[in-house]
């Protein structure tokens, strides 16, 4: 077994930064360039070829791969460009919307693209809770969805989700469980906690890139649902170009359009390394090194906006500093790359890759930013921004 150290030396940006931005966009395994010429080779040589020799099938086989990540059997699983595409195909399924089953309840945490989505969606009522208690005492027989985030984007913090499926399934309601910032960085099991839909993508701790957003369907919605929002991939005989559509069979008939098959080349390097290390084993060194950045933040008198209790915390913490954002300008110019949300602080989210003494700089170096005053100068910057 390798030691998680030896695995910088597949992520280039690793020689000249300190990434700590994992929860926004992972550091770029090298193979992914590989890949991505390997998918250039394949268009320069094989041309109209290719589709019949892997491209067609990837948005199943690599949606295959995210399934053994995430718990999903073979075939529950597929590939779209993102999250906001994934959740309207499953909200396509339950046109038009049934006046007395109209509502869908999400916490106030979600990140805002699944909000914006629901929003915009004149034939529902949209319930926003404060917490995954609220959720749980929201949810009546007037409820159809429930999208919820695994773990909230601003503070890291885990949802417990059990309860709000139990109660979601009481009344006959559909959970769809936003898992962006949870796959690859804590472990679960779709199937063990029986949600109805799950969606993600690859930006972030899977290591995949931009172009991955993936939809899980359980069995039994896969052989009975048919989404409006559909294209030729969805159809059981697509290269038939039939008038009339007859859905594939299984999470197939979620699919739409011509795949992006770059992105997908791109996105399985990073795959490969989540499946090899093992998601228990990138948790475990998650929790260390998230508490280590607790501890040091509080030895410097930070406020931490993100759970201690290790149960409920996901793989960010979210240190708040005055006038963070024009910390986290100077942190950058540092070559320590992190980020900020508004009314939160800034977020730090080290990867399997990342070592302690990296952990231990950053705090350093944001306790040196704040004790010598180095954030004025992009006070100015911050405010025009």
């Amino acid at each position: 077994m390798r030691d998680l150290l030896d695995y910088r030396s597949e992520f280039p940006i690793l020689r000249d930064t300190t990434y700590l931005i994992n929860h926004s966009l992972a550091a770029m395994p090298a193979k992914a360039e590989e890949r991505l010429v390997e998918y250039a080779r394949m268009w320069k040589e094989r041309g109209i070829r290719a589709w019949g020799e892997g491209w067609w099938e990837m948005p199943v086989t690599v949606g295959d791969q995210i399934g053994r990540i995430i718990g999903g059997p073979a075939g529950t699983t597929v590939m779209h460009q993102n999250v906001a595409v994934a959740e309207a195909i499953i909200l396509s399924c339950f046109a038009p919307v049934d006046p007395a089953r109209n509502r869908v309840v999400y916490e106030r945490g979600n990140f805002p693209s699944v909000r914006y989505l629901y929003q915009a969606q004149p034939d529902l009522e949209v319930v926003v809770c404060e917490d995954d208690q609220a959720i749980v005492e929201a949810i009546d027989e007037r409820t159809l969805l429930v999208p919820i985030s695994h773990v909230l984007f601003k503070t890291g913090e885990i949802q417990d989700v059990e309860p709000i499926v139990r109660r979601a399934h009481e009344v006959g309601a559909y959970v769809i469980l936003d898992c962006y910032q949870s796959a690859g960085i804590v472990p679960f099991d779709v199937t063990a906690l029986d949600v109805d839909f799950a969606v993600g993508g690859s930006v972030k701790w899977l290591c995949g890139g931009p172009g991955n957003g993936w939809l899980y369907v359980r069995l039994d919605h896969a052989a009975s649902l048919e989404p409006t929002f559909t294209g030729w991939q969805a159809h059981e005989r697509p290269f038939g170009f039939e008038e009339e559509m007859e859905y594939a069979s299984g999470a197939t008939r979620f699919l739409t359009g011509t795949p992006n098959v770059p992105a997908l080349y791109a996105a399985t390097a990073g795959y490969d390394l989540i499946e090899e290390v093992g998601v228990d084993r990138i948790r475990e060194n998650s929790l260390h090194q998230t508490q280590l950045l607790i501890d040091l933040a509080d030895a410097a008198g930070f406020e931490v906006r993100s759970p201690r209790e290790p149960t409920r915390r996901g793989g960010t913490v979210t240190v708040y500093v005055p006038e963070f954002p024009a910390v986290y300008k100077e942190l950058m110019e540092r070559q320590i790359l992190c980020d900020f949300r508004p009314d939160a602080g800034i977020r730090l989210g080290p990867h399997f890759f990342n070592s302690d003494d990296e952990v231990r700089h950053t705090i350093e170096q944001i306790g040196d930013i704040v004790e010598g005053g180095a954030y004025v100068r992009h006070l100015g910057a911050v405010a025009k921004h």
